[in-house]
């Protein structure tokens, strides 16, 4: 499904992810030829600078930001620009390291060090060198993974005296919470893993699962009342007593739905909308052990909407499903008798092994978002991917605590579905022909390069650049537009969307300027047009 936000021809129409308050985050040294970009705050002389966003968070999840991970306006804007220009470093790391990668997460108040581990000291030097923070671990990931399997395979006997499992990276080993560590250590002798591979931490959380149990009487769906917008968020009822929250817009061919948690209805449960008229009926269900997950099939009088959130607190698009990694801020849109509203945290661990009253679930995230009654299903966002739907947990919104999520994707390849998101009818055939400038080339898969001629541009007056980067249908690219500042770049504004086509803006004051070019996947050409502040003189001249 496509859905238009302008023409994208028309210079300057769009502009993509920019975050330009002062920032706290430090600019880094001129980068080499596979560097990164660096964050830093920009301020012309005597005014702020502004920008537009095509996927700038709504107010009620920056509000959210700074209350629930402490931080002022500055730093959760700083924090989300720095998630977004660290995490492609991440995933190309990954990569690049193969079998000796342990692991990558974020840390800081405002997520500005990329921690990158390895098995190897001699990653140290590239992961140096691609702006990052080198660990050297004993276990890869991979090792992790094979020993959370087999504790995973003795879920029997460790169901009994532990609620979760999961790897933490920061300590390279698998953890196990317990309310009785002893018992637990005594069934880990089972399951025949390396005791040193192994931690049992004392816990007395109970995870829950987190629908609400409300009555309800379905009204029917006269053909009188209009369609209505399906959005992430908005609370449903599976049955006649059972609310849950929808998560993400889906289809299935041509059939259009939504997925939610399992645990909220099983295959055939007739569903009734937020406003008590007739929606749909769960098609799949799974729950418990491989997931909690189900999708929904909706009637025709529901049109499903690549956005997540509401009116009040404001709406999130929906533009993919790239995997954030740990440390990174997420945000929960979920309908509960309190309301909707947006709750954040942070992805604390993957691959959780949670223990419910009803049953173990596998592979969950786990992270440190609260949660309400009513959320199970909620959708939960890392800006604009999603990365999620909520299960359940042992937080509330008071005390704090831990929410676990279903990762979407997992979703999508258990019953076929795909993400309905929200994409430019440009995207799938490029329009950033008719700029005064232009530049072609061709990227390999992770490749980073600078344009214009790998070099830069330099302005004499304070204008606004437009930059439009058009590839590969099948490639995944993002643009950065950076500022000299002395001997450093600081990148002052961002386009990173899941498709082929990319389109920025930033109002700047006087200087030398370049683009970096980063694929994020795959291989291919691109088309790079873009403009450039002119002198009242030159525009004069061109004028006649």
């Amino acid at each position: 499904m496509m859905f238009r936000t302008c023409a994208a021809a028309a210079v300057g129409c769009c502009l993509a992810i920019t975050v330009l308050a002062p920032m706290t985050a430090p600019a880094v040294a001129a980068p080499a030829a596979q560097a990164v970009p660096a964050v830093s705050g920009v301020k012309a002389a005597g005014r702020g600078l502004s920008a537009l966003s095509a996927r700038k968070p709504p107010m009620g999840m920056l509000a959210a930001i700074q209350r629930d991970l402490g931080l002022n306006a500055n730093q959760a804007q700083s924090r989300l620009l720095n998630e977004s220009r660290l995490s492609p470093i991440a995933t190309q790391l990954h990569e690049r390291l193969g079998d000796r990668f342990a692991g990558s997460w974020l840390q800081g108040p405002i997520g500005q060090t990329l921690v990158v581990a390895t098995t190897s000291r001699a990653d140290a030097a590239q992961i140096t060198a691609a702006g990052a923070e080198p660990l050297i671990v004993a276990r890869s990931l991979a090792k992790l993974q094979a020993v959370k399997d087999k504790l995973t395979a003795a879920r029997p006997a460790l169901s009994a005296v532990s609620s979760t499992r999961y790897i933490d990276l920061k300590t390279n080993k698998v953890v196990i919470s317990s309310s009785t560590p002893k018992a637990t250590a005594n069934s880990i002798k089972a399951a025949d893993v390396a005791p040193a591979a192994v931690r049992v931490a004392l816990s007395a959380e109970r995870p829950r699962l987190l629908q609400a149990s409300v009555p309800v009487i379905p009204q029917g769906y006269p053909p009188s009342v209009p369609p209505t917008d399906l959005v992430g968020g908005q609370a449903y009822y599976a049955g006649t007593a059972t609310r849950c929250s929808v998560g993400f817009a889906v289809t299935k061919g041509t059939q259009k739905g939504f997925v939610s948690a399992g645990h909220c209805g099983a295959p055939g449960t007739a569903t009734v909308g937020f406003n008590r008229l007739t929606q749909g009926s769960v098609r799949a269900s799974t729950f418990p052990g491989d997931g909690d997950h189900s999708w929904v099939a909706l009637n025709d009088a529901w049109t499903p909407r690549p956005e997540v959130g509401n009116d009040s607190g404001g709406i999130m698009h929906v533009y993919g499903s790239k995997e954030a990694i740990e440390g990174s801020s997420v945000c929960l849109a979920g309908s509960s008798l309190a309301g909707l509203d947006w709750h954040c945290g942070t992805i604390t661990q993957r691959e959780a092994d949670v223990t419910y009253p009803e049953g173990v679930v596998e592979d969950v995230m786990r992270t440190s978002a609260c949660a309400h009654l009513g959320n199970a299903g909620a959708a939960m966002l890392s800006i604009g991917q999603a990365q999620g739907i909520v299960s359940g947990g042992s937080s509330d919104c008071e005390n704090g605590g831990v929410t676990y999520v279903q990762p979407i994707n997992d979703i999508l390849t258990a019953y076929g579905l795909t993400l309905v998101t929200f994409t430019k009818n440009e995207a799938s055939t490029g329009s950033c022909n008719g700029y005064p400038n232009s530049t072609t080339g061709a990227l390999k898969s992770g490749q980073t390069i600078y344009q214009p001629a790998g070099l830069s541009y330099r302005t004499s007056v304070t204008g606004t650049h437009y930059g439009c980067l058009e590839a590969n249908i099948s490639g995944d690219f993002d643009l950065y537009l950076q500022k000299q500042n002395g001997l450093t770049w600081s990148t002052v504004a961002i386009s990173q969307t899941p498709s082929p086509f990319e389109e920025l803006g930033y109002l700047g004051p006087p200087g030398v300027y370049r683009y970096l070019l980063i694929s994020f996947k795959g291989a291919g050409p691109y088309l790079l047009g873009y403009t450039t502040p002119q002198p009242p003189s030159d525009l004069r001249v061109r004028g006649h």
